[in-house]
């Protein structure tokens, strides 16, 4: 392993320890980033992640915390500090998905889903807006079912219209910052999160959705995530639509 070094980029991958989150872990930690993988409860899995990193070279610490809670997230950002010197880039993939029609929604389960998706995403975001370096990245993730209006989607699409319009703001209100703030929004992806509860003629129906005519993986989310995270100085205040061409 490199020691971190002042000139060593820091990434803090918000729900890093599984998914669309460890994929991008990793991927951004293959540009030569110092990763810190937050997780919310499976210290296992975070562990593993971490792992995974420094075998391959990088170098990478677990941390715990719930992201609607301010001062948990707070501590996870002092600790990011404490451990590289500051952050650069901070990755949201944090989120929950509950389905069910308008009509017949349980509001408890709204109010659940909300404050992982909305509040949690507002709390990363504040905390990002007082830290993230000059020249770094702040990256929240949407969803194409904002557009794509499926039906049963209602509760969750309304939490992502939310981050939205959080991006969008914030990368206004950082004007002067050299600090670029985006939102991805994949499409139907093949992550433990959207297989849950679907059978496999949904699953089939949904990778006809899109012309290329299969379901996302989570490498083809970890690569958009790379070029917003480094190259992409000049996308900013975007959500980016990262679905096969689904809409």
């Amino acid at each position: 392993m490199n020691p971190t070094t002042t000139a060593t980029r820091v990434a803090l991958v918000i729900g890093g320890s599984g998914g669309i989150g460890r994929t991008a872990a990793e991927r951004l930690a293959r540009d030569g980033m110092a990763i810190a993988v937050h997780y919310a409860g499976n210290k296992t899995k975070a562990d593993d992640a971490v792992a995974a990193i420094t075998q391959s070279g990088g170098r990478a610490i677990a941390l715990a915390g719930d992201v609607s809670d301010e001062a948990a997230m707070s501590a996870v950002f002092d600790a990011t500090e404490a451990e590289f010197g500051g952050v650069d880039v901070v990755v949201n993939t944090a989120g929950v998905m509950v389905l069910g029609t308008v009509a017949g929604f349980d509001l408890d389960a709204l109010d659940r889903m909300h404050r992982t998706n909305i509040r949690g995403t507002f709390v990363v975001n504040q905390q990002a807006a007082r830290r993230v370096r000059a020249g770094g990245a702040v990256i929240n993730f949407s969803s194409s079912v904002t557009k794509l209006a499926f039906p049963g989607y209602a509760p969750y699409a309304a939490s992502k219209g939310a981050v939205d319009a959080i991006t969008l703001v914030l990368a206004r209100e950082l004007r002067g910052r050299d600090v670029t703030v985006n939102a991805v929004a994949p499409g139907p992806t093949a992550t433990e999160l959207f297989l849950d509860g679907k059978d496999e003629a949904t699953i089939e129906n949904l990778s006809k959705v899109t012309p290329l005519e299969r379901l996302g993986t989570p490498a083809d989310v970890a690569e958009t995530v790379a070029f917003l995270a480094g190259p992409a100085r000049w996308v900013n205040g975007q959500v980016v639509y990262v679905n096969g061409g689904a809409i």
